[in-house]
């Protein structure tokens, strides 16, 4: 997955400083990117866009460029997106809400490892 939206982020091979937000499908498919210097501005372009092709919920997987805030999960678990996957680490209160949302939330994603901190069921190795 990093490795596909990495690819995908073109503004960030110009600037260095530009966070993606990207929707999978269930076949982990890169279906949509967006960019944008807030990690949240990024979130909300892309709920915007998949809103504006496709009834809800978002079945897949999200995958933020930087770390999980509570916001965040917050915005994904309101668009019905049922796991959230971060670069980073999330936190504490993000993890706190995706436990009670019932959602998956992932962070530190590497190509070989990453953690689990709630919903771990959804997850098939």
């Amino acid at each position: 997955m990093n490795e596909k939206l990495s690819k995908g982020q073109k503004l960030f091979g110009l600037t260095g400083g530009i966070h993606a937000t990207g929707f999978f499908n269930t076949g982990m498919e890169l279906m949509l990117i967006r960019e944008d210097v807030g990690r949240h501005n990024a979130m909300d372009k892309l709920i915007g866009a998949y809103m504006g092709d496709h009834a809800f919920p978002m079945a897949g997987v999200v995958m933020v460029s930087g770390r999980a805030s509570f916001e965040l999960v917050q915005k994904a678990s309101m668009a019905g997106i049922p796991v959230l996957v971060a670069v980073g680490a999330p936190s504490s209160l993000a993890i706190e809400l995706a436990q009670a949302q019932g959602m998956t939330l992932i962070g530190f994603l590497k190509k070989d490892r990453f953690n689990i901190y709630s919903c771990p069921e959804r997850i098939v190795l």
